[in-house]
């Protein structure tokens, strides 16, 4: 490939300068015209680096625009691989995984609970009410959690609260107050309906099998459910603290 010069026009004008100031040239004429061609040159040089300069300072900005960009919308579908679009609880898989990564460092208690009767709301009320439902409700955990645990949303009407470093007692008392939060108070969504749920709670140890954490707090869920509703049950298999 054949290097082209980008600066050729401008070598051949400095050659020739070059060339009559070394033949000691005694008309000035020459001397000035020499001048002429050098500023009208030089000239040339300077707007074509301002623009350049320019452009490049241009690109360098819609650069870091669209990389900007870029960094949003990954940040926005990581943030969807791993939320409910409903609610922004996480998603059943997101709350395995941050429960995996929790007993890595500590111990972990779990809340499972499940919207008593849901299927009867979605059918008396239709499903924007139901789906009316769930988002109350998952704001009524978060302001019951005031910051502490993580809430997820695992199937239809089933939920999760994670608590990191709380033992089984704690995490009793904790789905306890969740559920007084929610049969307490009537739903802005449903006034004519009362709203509850039933809890199972379980316990497991540092580096412990979440699976089975999980199977045993949806087994005392169970047992609230056919206890009556409305009630936390715990893991009857747990270590008590």
């Amino acid at each position: 490939m054949t290097n082209v010069d980008l600066f050729e026009t401008e070598t051949a004008i400095l050659a020739r300068a070059s060339q009559v100031v070394a033949g000691g040239e005694s008309d000035p004429t020459r001397y000035r015209l020499a001048l002429e061609e050098l500023i009208t040159s030089y000239g040339r040089l300077l707007r074509e680096s301002r623009r350049l300069i320019a452009r490049s300072d241009r690109t360098e900005r819609e650069l870091n625009q669209l990389n900007s960009k870029l960094t949003q919308l990954s940040d926005e579908l990581d943030y969807k691989a791993k939320h409910d679009n409903l609610t922004g609880a996480l998603n059943r898989g997101a709350v395995f995984e941050r429960a995996h990564h929790y007993l890595t460092k500590s111990p972990l208690s779990l809340i499972v609970l499940d919207i008593d009767f849901f299927k009867r709301i979605n059918d008396e009320f239709g499903h924007p009410t139901g789906d009316g439902v769930i988002r109350e409700l998952v704001n009524r955990l978060r302001l019951a959690l005031d910051g502490k645990g993580e809430v997820g949303r695992v199937g239809g009407e089933e939920f999760t609260v994670l608590l990191p470093g709380v033992m089984l007692g704690d995490a009793a008392i904790v789905a306890e107050k969740i559920r007084q939060s929610i049969a307490q108070q009537e739903f802005a969504c449903l006034p004519t309906r009362p709203v509850t749920a039933s809890f199972g709670v379980s316990w497991i140890g540092l580096n412990g099998d979440f699976e089975d954490a999980y199977a045993r707090a949806d087994a005392a869920l169970y047992k609230a459910k056919h206890g009556g509703r409305n009630r936390v049950e715990r893991d009857s298999q747990a270590l008590v603290d």
